[in-house]
């Protein structure tokens, strides 16, 4: 009896110490004496080194390490009393555990980042197998931030270049986006009440949509000019036989670039406007390519919104085979006039002369230029490229999706899986759109990595128009304007030249984005190059560099370059005049 009663008071004694060592006051006198131990032995250790050191000269060698703070004092005790052998697999594992984590990562992001490039496809070639083999449908992908929906788009856009019955302007006063297509709708809730805002506000004057940014950031008088080319060439009644027309081919010789295309178009838009005409474009070669359909296909149309309405064109090509109109001087067409009166032409005064008080906003060799040649030139040339590039097409639309994510659609996957809360695919997610979402952040532009310089590096032939400049100036002037802009690290780099782009890799504190085309070697004219290229090509990826450099917050060109001049023209009707403009060299004209 007396060993079983002794055993038993040994199971009690040791319960209770148990319940003594597991109870909190017990725990805290635990961790206090550890904690002292520790606190002893560091001033012992600080107490020998400085003996050791006698305050001499020290060189300091920091390292970090990570605390695991404990959550008991029962794994306190665990890690004083473990072994630096047993604590090994710990730390390897969480090593692991880190490498695994950063290597799913990789795998979402490609997974994203393939998802949208499928949709995308999908969007343009009609294919959507391919999501099904990632496993994946369109309802679990996240929003690109980085794309446009251009089906979406051109609905409102048509919506803003169209008048609707007995009005004088399209719905300009209302809301942007799809909001202002929504009130539109006369089964829209809000219908109604917006007719009373919509209707006050035409009595101070409806603006173009297409023009960003104050009057201040843009040329003098660029909304007034606006509106009134695009009623110049809407005329509320085609037929009527007071309205006369300029029928124009765009120029088709082998030796015409893009810009000189646009050059003799604004000058053609000049001519019809100081004749009273409706300038209507008709053939124009670049567009005559399999990416271009139907009706679209080698007409403007293509790539931007028509210059005049559908009704005016067919009433132009009607009268064009009626003798008596071309007696009573109804039809124009561009042999009517000069080369001198198409390419350097008198500039419509129906706005007096805002060029007069236009201030220059470039640079050349480091001074502010304060009045350029031909300032009425300059001044036109801008208003009539904005113009005829005011809205874009789907066509086109889908031409920058696919650059915006060929560029920054790895940059907008991390983002995106960085917002998500969950890990994604696995996680389902909430696609409920708001009315904000939908109606009102549905009008932002696409997203791009900002702040972002565009560099338009011309060389090869032109150096028999221009003086040609190496790349290394350009990246002089870039890193000037870093400078001022610490946080500008990215550039967009438009130029024919393989050697352009070679160089660029000697510049590894910059990331550049480029398109992938096939550049010229040596000097090829830009005729011949053109022509290697394909004509769809030669024309997709110019009009892209265009685009995006008139949406960069900062342009590096050469003047000398029309190219270059016309986008000048572009970002200064486009609320870009305070970016400035940095060139490498002068306007030919000069």
């Amino acid at each position: 009896m007396e060993p079983t009663s002794q055993k038993t008071i040994e199971r009690v004694v040791s319960q209770k110490a148990l319940q003594m060592g597991s109870s909190f006051p017990c725990q805290i006198c635990v961790v206090g004496l550890l904690c002292g131990v520790c606190i002893t032995y560091f001033f012992l250790a600080v107490l020998t080194s400085f003996g050791s050191s006698e305050f001499g000269s020290v060189a300091y060698s920091t390292t970090s390490a990570g605390i695991l703070w404990p959550n008991s004092s029962s794994e306190v005790i665990n890690i004083i009393t473990s072994g630096d052998c047993s604590s090994m697999p710990k730390e390897t594992e969480r090593r692991m555990d880190s490498q695994r984590s950063e290597l799913n990562g990789d795998k979402r992001l490609s997974l994203l980042y393939s998802a949208w490039s499928a949709m995308l496809n999908e969007s343009v070639d009609g294919e959507g197998d391919f999501l099904k083999r990632l496993g994946l449908s369109r309802s679990s992908v996240p929003e690109a931030p980085h794309l446009e929906n251009c089906k979406l788009a051109m609905q409102v856009n048509k919506n803003l270049d169209n008048r609707r019955e007995n009005e004088i302007f399209p719905p300009w006063t209302i809301w942007k986006g799809l909001l202002g297509v929504e009130l539109l709708n006369p089964t829209s809730a809000v219908h109604n009440q917006q007719l009373h805002f919509e209707h006050q506000a035409k009595s101070e004057g409806a603006y173009p949509p297409w023009i960003m940014g104050s009057d201040e950031e843009n040329f003098p008088f660029t909304r007034n000019v606006q509106r009134d080319i695009w009623i110049h060439q809407h005329p509320s009644n085609c037929s009527d036989p007071h309205v006369r027309f300029l029928i124009a081919d765009w120029e088709k010789l082998p030796g015409f670039g893009i810009g000189a295309q646009l050059s003799g178009m604004c000058g053609l838009l000049a001519i019809a406007i100081n004749e009273k005409r409706v300038l209507v474009t008709n053939y124009f070669n670049r567009a005559d390519h399999d990416g271009c359909k139907g009706p679209s296909r080698s007409r403007w149309s293509c790539y931007f919104f028509p210059e005049t309405s559908i009704e005016c064109q067919d009433r132009a090509f009607e009268l064009m085979a009626n003798q008596e109109a071309w007696e009573k001087g109804i039809i124009a067409v561009k042999d009517n006039y000069t080369s001198k009166e198409i390419w350097v032409g008198r500039t419509p005064r129906v706005w007096g002369h805002p060029w007069s008080y236009l201030q220059p906003t470039t640079e050349i060799n480091g001074s502010l230029v304060t009045y350029h040649r031909k300032m009425d030139r300059r001044w036109w040339r801008a208003q009539a490229v904005r113009y005829l590039m005011r809205f874009q097409s789907e066509y086109t639309c889908g031409l920058l999706n696919t650059a915006r994510h060929a560029a920054f659609g790895l940059e907008a996957a991390k983002l995106v899986l960085a917002s998500l809360i969950g890990e994604w695919p696995e996680a389902v997610l909430n696609k409920t759109i708001s009315d904000m979402e939908q109606f009102v952040w549905s009008n932002h532009k696409p997203w791009i990595s900002r702040p972002l310089l565009s560099m338009h590096v011309r060389m090869g032939d032109k150096a028999c128009e221009m003086k040609v400049v190496e790349f290394e100036e350009y990246m002089r002037l870039a890193d000037r304007i870093r400078k001022r802009f610490p946080n500008l690290n990215s550039i967009w780099l438009s130029t024919e030249m393989q050697e352009v782009i070679d160089k660029s890799r000697l510049y590894p504190h910059w990331n550049f984005y480029y398109t992938n085309v096939t550049r010229q070697m040596g000097n090829t004219t830009m005729a011949s190059y053109e022509a290697s290229l394909g004509r769809e090509t030669s024309t997709n990826y110019p009009l892209v560099n265009f685009l995006m450099a008139a949406e960069a917050d900062f342009f590096i060109g050469a003047l000398g370059s029309t190219w270059c001049f016309l986008i000048d023209g572009m970002r200064n009707t486009g609320g870009k005049v305070m970016a400035g403009y940095l060139s490498v060299n002068k306007d030919r004209f000069w």
